[in-house]
């Protein structure tokens, strides 16, 4: 309990008292980071977003290669053929018989036809909308990083701060140990006291100690979103006031929600949208398709007459309609229509969940906000009457009970702001999420 209330107490110093931006370190092997640093370096370099722009890659391809199916298509030929002395022997009457050898031939051909139809049309279509689906999916990706990188590099931030304050705190507690040693060595206090004392000083660098590997295990996290080598030295530029603006909470808070700037409304309402297109698409399976061709071949005999023949050039067009299909298309069509109408229910679930969300988080960062002010001051409080006290101690006016219910209570105080914080934090996150911020 002492332990972690130490740990708790040196936390609430780390976020009170951040330190200032670090001098550049031109050591190779050391990676200094601001914020903004962090996020671009996580954008650039995490798998994950990479995937989400290829996802925008194919879905692009696959509609280019929709397109593809409505332009001409084009081909030639070429060929030859020998017919390996084969004779052709024909009966002319009284003029006898007489023998002719059949010549070898070239073929060269040239054929172009065309395809449209109204799905044809729709599947370039449903190709666009998919290729928005795709963007969304990979800002929201994007969202997603910049919120990790937050949340760790502010972990990382208060981990580092943290372990600097216990070893301060660590130094403060060596000297008053010697002070009351001294004390009992005057007769001024009893042993027991120094004693208490000692064990604070234990406690201190066991939680010393736990803090350096907690600390390295938020860094090795950031090794890990960053996608850097493991053993490469983090050092933060930016202090904890920096990360936490009420300014920012306060303009959150007054700001109207806009659905369409949501990245989950925007992916509910373009699955909406492709599944508008999918009944389209069954509609008009009952719809003709119009194809037409244009076709030239030339023959080449090659012998003693170089006889050539070159027939008309051919020229064509069908159109198919669809008859019967044993109801194929019918119920493919209705299958299509339901889906569409789930989807539209999805959408105004969507719409009013975002909208009761967006009042329950703003409520969330309101209480947030006049927790921290509240804690803040009880912390403020609380130190000046521990400081109080103990300087009474030191000269013989308290008691060793009055220090300690003082410190509990100061201990209490900045466990409860180091909770606002905490909740204060996660509020502001959520809602700019929410916002789209």
């Amino acid at each position: 309990m002492i332990k972690r209330s130490i740990l708790v107490c040196c936390m609430v110093f780390a976020v009170l008292f951040s330190a200032k931006g670090q001098d550049v370190n031109t050591d190779s092997s050391t990676l200094n980071l601001s914020f903004e640093d962090a996020v671009n370096m996580a954008l650039e370099r995490n798998r994950t977003l990479q995937n989400a722009s290829l996802d925008v890659k194919k879905a692009e391809a696959a509609k280019w290669e929709a397109i593809a199916t409505m332009l001409p298509q084009v081909s030639g030929s070429l060929g030859y053929s020998s017919n390996l002395g084969y004779e052709m022997v024909m009966d002319a009457g009284v003029m006898g018989k007489f023998t002719m050898n059949m010549p070898s031939t070239g073929t060269v051909g040239l054929q172009a036809s065309v395809a449209v139809s109204a799905a044809q049309i729709i599947s370039t279509q449903i190709g666009k909308i998919s290729i928005d689906m795709a963007n969304v999916a990979k800002s929201q990706s994007e969202q997603e990083i910049t919120n990790q990188v937050r949340i760790l590099y502010y972990s990382a931030l208060v981990s580092e701060q943290t372990q600097e304050l216990l070893t301060k705190n660590l130094e403060s507690l060596k000297k008053l140990y010697d002070y009351s040693q001294k004390a009992v060595d005057v007769g001024a206090a009893e042993q027991v006291d120094a004693d208490q004392i000692m064990v604070q000083v234990a406690t201190m660098e066991t939680t010393l100690n736990t803090s350096k590997r907690s600390m390295e295990m938020v860094y090795n996290s950031m090794r890990l979103l960053l996608n850097i080598d493991v053993d490469t030295e983090i050092s933060l530029t930016q202090g904890v006031d920096e990360l936490l603006s009420i300014p920012n909470a306060l303009a959150l808070i007054s700001e109207d929600l806009v659905l369409e700037n949501n990245y989950n409304y925007q992916l509910v309402n373009q699955s909406t949208k492709l599944s508008k297109k999918q009944v389209d698409l069954a509609g008009w399976a009952y719809a003709p398709t119009l194809s037409a061709f244009y076709k030239f071949t030339k023959t080449h005999y090659f012998g003693d007459g170089g006889m050539r023949s070159t027939p008309p050039n051919m020229i064509g067009a069908t159109l198919s309609i669809p008859i019967f299909s044993s109801a194929q298309r019918y119920k493919a069509l209705q299958g299509a229509k339901f889906e569409y109408q789930k989807q539209q229910n999805l959408l105004a679930d969507t719409e009013m969940s975002l909208k009761i969300q967006h009042r329950q988080l703003k409520y969330n960062l309101t209480s947030a906000l006049e927790r921290l002010e509240t804690q803040k001051k009880n912390v403020e409080v609380s130190q000046r009457v521990f400081d109080n006290i103990s300087l009474k101690y030191e000269h013989g006016y308290s008691s060793s009970m009055d220090v300690t219910t003082s410190g509990t209570n100061l201990i209490a105080a900045q466990s409860s702001y180091v909770q606002a914080l905490l909740e204060f934090v996660n509020a502001q996150i959520e809602l700019e999420k929410l916002l789209n911020k």
